[in-house]
């Protein structure tokens, strides 16, 4: 055996590791990446959903006479924005998240205002209707909470895959960058308020 061979074969050992590594590597974050993506549109899922019980609820609203039509216009305004302002999975910033996350405090606060408005009028808080979407109303805010903590989880499996040495110097190369997370407002750590007294 000639000697060149030898060296040429580590060599070549080296390379075909370093390329496994590689592609293992890669190959791992996409599908990291993939499975936030997935928890990102789980989470707009759940918004959706909660904007929908809005608008039946809105339009079972407006069906009470004398109706403070002011609460109702803000309700309708937050609920177009924050059906308006969507993310793109694909490219998920954190100017983005922001964006989305304000747009639907906004629709939350107006929400609230709504439904403390609703305790003045017997009628509406009597109606089936509108306690069937208030029930619906209460789940949905949990599935929200826990597709926000899902998507949470799933980036940092993601982020800490891509960001941990040696990946890291894998990750620039291979274009993977850090996804934000989802971060609550400050002073909004409790879920909107949305039960009622029917006393």
């Amino acid at each position: 055996m000639k000697k060149w061979l030898i060296p040429v074969i580590i060599l070549a050992v080296i390379a075909f590791a370093l390329y496994q590594w590689a592609v293992g590597f890669n190959n791992t974050a996409v599908e990291y990446e993939a499975d936030a993506k997935t928890a990102w549109s789980n989470v707009e899922s759940s918004y959706q959903r909660r904007n929908d019980l809005i608008g039946n609820l809105v339009k079972t609203v407006q069906g009470a006479a004398d109706f403070e039509r002011e609460t109702l216009t803000e309700v309708i305004e937050a609920r177009a924005k924050a059906t308006s302002t969507t993310i793109d999975a694909n490219n998920i910033t954190a100017q983005q998240l922001a964006e989305f996350q304000q747009a639907q405090t906004g629709l939350s606060s107006a929400l609230s205002r709504l439904l403390v408005t609703v305790e003045r009028y017997p009628e509406l808080k009597a109606n089936q209707n509108f306690l069937e979407l208030q029930s619906q109303l209460e789940g949905t805010e949990n599935r929200i909470n826990v597709a926000r903590d899902r998507y949470n989880e799933k980036v940092n499996i993601y982020d800490i895959h891509t960001t941990k040495f040696p990946g890291k110097l894998l990750a620039g190369l291979f274009g993977f960058e850090e996804m934000p997370r989802y971060k609550a407002d400050p002073g909004s750590e409790d879920a909107p308020e949305v039960e009622f007294n029917f006393e």
